[in-house]
């Protein structure tokens, strides 16, 4: 079965990731956390928005858990901030769940287990 998102899903899953990469540089900026980089992958939004779904990846990756776990932690505050700023654009702000997407770690390692000489499946 195959998921597929409605035009209003899309339209509020981008304006999500607009909204919230300008909540985090301002987090970033305020914490003083000059090489931190986060970045929203992806937002999946659920077909009655009342749940959306934040997929972040974070550099560098050896402090992910620690920001994933601080971002899940102050999730209520920044529901709270996207609420004032898309006031204007929707009525209620879904519940957000925050999850580490850590696919470019996968990659990276596969890539790394390729270029090993030694083969592991020999």
């Amino acid at each position: 079965m195959e998921y597929r998102e409605s035009n209003r899903q899309k339209k509020i899953s981008s304006l999500f990731k607009k909204e919230l990469a300008s909540v985090f540089q301002e987090f970033i900026k305020q914490e003083n956390k000059g090489t931190l980089i986060l970045s929203i992958t992806k937002v999946y939004v659920t077909p009655d928005i009342s749940l959306a779904k934040i997929y972040i990846s974070v550099f560098p990756s050896e402090s992910s858990k620690k920001y994933i776990n601080e971002i899940r932690h102050a999730s209520s505050l920044i529901k709270h901030k996207l609420s004032q700023r898309l006031k204007s654009s929707l009525r209620k702000v879904p519940e957000l769940s925050f999850y580490l997407d850590d696919s470019l770690d996968y990659i990276e390692e596969i890539d790394r287990a390729l270029k090993n000489p030694f083969d592991p499946i020999k």
